[in-house]
């Protein structure tokens, strides 16, 4: 065992003292099921059953007392090391981890830098993986999701702003094979996405309406999406925000409601309220109205 178990270990001292799971999950303030899933681990990691389960709540076994008694300790030993060090909880300084669409980087970052020179002592780390990073387990404080509400039961879901895509062609594309309005959709070449089951509904919508033969350039990433679309190479979408470099560009049909994109703040209820987690979601919804985006 570990300091990196210690989440398991305070649940688990915390059912002991409440009788139940759903009173610990009161006095964590986290969701019943990740009471659950933090006694599951901690009894498969010790190889032991801490409780008995009964159908008034659950007893400690003689392991589990044995545990407890040095979580009890412990706890003990971060109540005194909070007391020594409040007044200091307002600080905005340490690591902050932030998890985002790669497109919303020339947006966000300019963002992070004016929060970083606000805060001086404040070190940042931004990830853009297309991985979902999982929020309960500390992998970041704030993610920045895309699609459909996320619905983990732990986390704290924010409406940030909606992202629209443009359908856009070059001049010189245009030139060469017309617009959507001169020809069918199987005369043209579009830039779509690597993967065959893409989560992005203007992705979805291209798949659903354009014929695979009709897909010539395929990306990961909307950057490579312009990109290729500057380069004459075919028809792809533009993020609505993104003008830069887009003036000798054509939109080849009005945007579409599938073309939008919902964008999310989330946050874990366990650092939602913190000092630093706090400050930079404000910061952020403040800043998202310079951006030119619609906002949610």
């Amino acid at each position: 065992m570990s300091f990196d178990h210690w989440d398991e270990i305070r649940t688990a001292y915390q059912v002991a003292r409440m009788g139940t799971v759903s009173g610990a999950a009161e006095v964590l303030g986290v969701h019943h099921a990740t009471v659950i899933r933090h006694i599951d681990a901690l009894e498969g990691r010790l190889g032991a059953k801490l409780f008995q389960r009964h159908a008034r709540g659950y007893t400690p076994t003689e392991a589990g007392q044995d545990l407890l008694t040095v979580a009890a300790q412990t706890d003990d030993q971060f109540t005194q090391l909070a007391g020594r060090i409040k007044g200091r909880g307002d600080e905005v300084t340490g690591e902050l981890i932030v998890t985002s669409l790669d497109a919303l980087s020339p947006l966000l970052v300019p963002s992070i830098g004016e929060f970083m020179r606000r805060h001086p002592d404040l070190r940042v780390r931004l990830i853009t993986d297309q991985r979902l990073f999982r929020l309960e387990y500390g992998e970041a404080h704030v993610a920045i999701r895309a699609g459909k509400l996320p619905d983990q039961p732990d986390n704290v879901v924010q409406p940030f702003f909606t992202q629209t895509l443009r359908l856009m062609a070059s001049r010189d594309y245009v030139d060469r094979f017309g617009t959507l309005e001169t020809g069918n959709v199987e005369d043209h070449r579009f830039i779509g996405a690597n993967e065959d089951t893409p989560r992005a509904p203007y992705f979805v919508w291209l798949n659903a309406n354009v014929p695979p033969a009709s897909v010539y350039f395929r990306v990961s990433s909307m950057k490579a999406a312009k990109a290729a679309v500057q380069a004459g190479i075919g028809i792809g979408f533009i993020s609505d925000w993104d003008r830069d470099g887009t003036d000798d560009l054509v939109e080849v049909l009005p945007p579409l409601e599938d073309w939008s994109a919902k964008i999310w703040l989330v946050t874990h209820m366990d650092l939602h309220r913190t000092a630093k987690v706090q400050t930079f979601v404000r910061f952020l919804k403040d800043q998202v109205k310079d951006w030119g985006v619609a906002l949610a």
